[in-house]
């Protein structure tokens, strides 16, 4: 298929991992000017303490200060189960539009209902700058950049597609982490293989960034690879793994796993575009629903 901007440009991509979560945060910087992205940003919870501090967001705002960039867009690849975005933050900081996947409403109204989130939170994306549809298109600078629909982990999961780039969220990890889960509300593991498929159908050369790694059988750290490595070495879809054998891997992988520690306050937050909800009074608060997830 023909794809709507130049894969030759290069963007300059820095990688900025939190072990408290386990993300990589990128600042990507277009090749011919001085004007950024942030892909994923993580706003730091201590949650036993209910504390939130912004120190992994501020080393980013630092190092976009220190570099003398424009920070045109804050992007969100996913609704995070596992971290807290600091979007309004640095928003606050450096401007920028905050964008995600058109499916956020989805997200939004599910959500909504488990939280008994009441009439007061809107469900219509509106609290984000953008809702990108499949296939949309944004400048980052005189960049081109572009969103796939990639769901299946998430209903509103995107790929965002920058130059030679590809920031994938949850829908791979590294070759040998294999793939996101698919058992949250609206997941599904078929699809999740039809989007992976999707993403592989990308330029082998295309560079591919995660948005996790977890550093499988005591490796370093890591959160590059291409297409090309993820076709042949992708330990859950690699090699032709056929979409029954994936989705039969799949389920019975998510049956093992345990929620993630942060998925309460972060879905909260990540639906509301990174804002903590509040009370009637206006004190920052969170929801524990009881066997609702």
């Amino acid at each position: 298929m023909p794809y709507p901007v130049d894969m030759t440009v290069r963007p300059d991509v820095s990688g900025h991992f939190d072990p408290a979560t386990n993300t990589i945060s990128y600042i990507v910087r277009d090749s011919a000017s001085d004007h950024c992205a942030i892909v994923d940003s993580v706003m730091d919870i201590d949650y036993a303490a209910g504390r939130i501090t912004y120190d992994h967001a501020d080393a980013l705002i630092a190092e976009i200060e220190r570099r003398g960039l424009t920070l045109d867009w804050i992007i969100e690849t996913h609704v995070h189960a596992d971290h807290l975005s600091a979007a309004p933050y640095i928003q606050q900081k450096l401007g920028g539009k905050i964008g995600i996947g058109a499916q956020i409403v989805t997200v939004q109204e599910t959500f909504g209902k488990i939280f008994n989130e009441g009439t007061r939170f809107q469900r219509d994306g509106s609290q984000f700058d953008a809702l990108l549809e499949d296939g949309d298109t944004y400048q980052i600078g005189e960049m081109t950049a572009f969103a796939l629909h990639t769901p299946g982990h998430m209903p509103a999961c995107m790929t965002h597609v920058m130059g030679d780039a590809a920031f994938v969220g949850d829908t791979l990890f590294m070759p040998d982490g294999g793939s996101a889960r698919a058992d949250f509300p609206g997941g599904d593991a078929g699809t999740l293989y039809d989007s992976i498929q999707k993403v592989l159908r990308l330029p082998d050369t295309m560079r591919l960034f995660m948005c996790h790694d977890y550093g499988p059988n005591g490796r370093d750290i890591a959160w590059e690879t291409s297409v090309a490595e993820e076709k042949a070495h992708n330990i859950h879809v690699g090699g032709g793994t056929t979409r029954a054998a994936f989705v039969k891997m799949r389920q019975a992988r998510d049956a093992t796993l345990d929620m993630p520690k942060l998925i309460l306050p972060s879905l909260q937050v990540n639906m509301r575009a990174g804002e903590v909800p509040c009370d009637d009074d206006g004190h920052p608060v969170f929801k524990v629903p009881v066997n609702a997830i």
